[in-house]
């Protein structure tokens, strides 16, 4: 038997469930490890003005309750909604692995970048005991779990921040092309300059700390000694890409990323933004602000830590409205 739930689950960060907490601000319930938010009055979900929102490893969007009497028809009735089901935190119950041994297999190698997600729908369904499965055919993540792998650089990167880039440019859909002029900000030791300079792109680094040596040779590569805050963009100039991993108070780089979308003289952002604190005093405001600007998303990559990324393309400021979902 399946039965609809009129709502949303959201598919916590493990070890942030707190921040979830606090951004849901009440009225959900637990369905195991998981949140769900009813729709009040009952009707269809749209994504309002200010998503705030974040702090989510996967929305599950179209949740149902599945109830079964056998390990093959609950796989049965899964593969009969759609191919692709990525199972989530059921290990307490052996009969979680047998279901998913009945499934499509999904690949589970790291994947190559650049690489763009298909455009197929990726489900994701638990058990909350042994005879019930919660599940949604529709899911804001493209990856199974909300969770992407990289076949990892072990030589050449300084740091494994490059793999947060390479999520952030994957959701994105886009990437810096051979020749595009991009501005790594708070670029030290070089993760990102690194990453950008092997996508055949010109790349100015700023920071008061010198890249590594072997990064500040890559073709391309000019590294300017200075707080990138401080700079002005007329200063720089045009750019392509705006890219900030630097460690500073949200509200700094909210107030440097608006001078620049003030100028005009970029239109594609990714930056980290940097949170303190725990859940009564973390900056929770500023992620809001963000957000709202027109084609902004903002989201907790499975590469972020204690932090959230700012997204901005000149193919969503196009589309004229918020992509991110609540």
């Amino acid at each position: 038997m399946t039965r609809s739930l009129d709502g949303l689950v959201y598919e916590p960060v493990p070890g942030f469930e707190d921040h979830l907490e606090n951004e849901l601000a009440g009225g959900w319930t637990s369905y195991g490890p998981f949140y769900f938010v009813p729709n009040d009055p009952p009707e269809p979900r749209v994504p309002p003005a200010e998503p705030r929102v974040f702090w989510r490893r996967n929305i599950w969007q179209k949740p149902f309750i599945l109830e079964f009497d056998s390990i093959s028809r609950a796989a049965s009735a899964l593969r009969e909604i759609q191919r692709n089901w990525a199972p989530s935190l059921f290990t307490r119950f052996r009969r979680g692995t047998l279901i998913a041994e009945k499934l499509p297999p999904l690949s589970e190698k790291p994947r190559r970048f650049p690489w763009l997600p298909p455009d197929t729908p990726m489900g994701a369904w638990t058990l909350l005991d042994d005879r019930t499965i919660l599940a949604s055919a529709e899911c804001v993540s493209p990856f199974p779990g909300g969770i992407i792998r990289f076949e990892e650089d072990k030589q050449g990167p300084p740091s494994r921040a490059y793999l947060k880039l390479w999520e952030a440019l994957t959701l994105a859909r886009r990437r810096p092309a051979p020749g595009d002029l991009c501005l790594d900000a708070g670029a030290s030791p070089g993760g990102w300059t690194w990453a950008l300079a092997k996508l055949g792109a010109r790349v100015t680094a700023v920071d008061r700390s010198p890249l590594s040596a072997p990064v500040a040779a890559m073709d391309g590569v000019r590294f300017i000694k200075h707080d990138a805050f401080t700079l002005k963009p007329e200063e720089i100039g045009g750019i392509d890409w705006l890219f900030c991993d630097a460690a500073c108070f949200p509200s700094r780089l909210f107030d440097w990323v608006e001078k620049w979308l003030a100028s005009g003289l970029c239109e594609n952002y990714v930056c980290t933004i940097k949170m303190r604190g725990g859940p009564d005093t973390a900056d929770f405001d500023t992620p809001r602000r963000f957000a709202a600007i027109p084609g902004s998303r903002v989201v907790h990559l499975c590469h972020n830590k204690h932090e959230l990324t700012y997204i901005r393309t000149a193919a969503s400021a196009a589309e004229g409205h918020n992509r991110v979902v609540r």
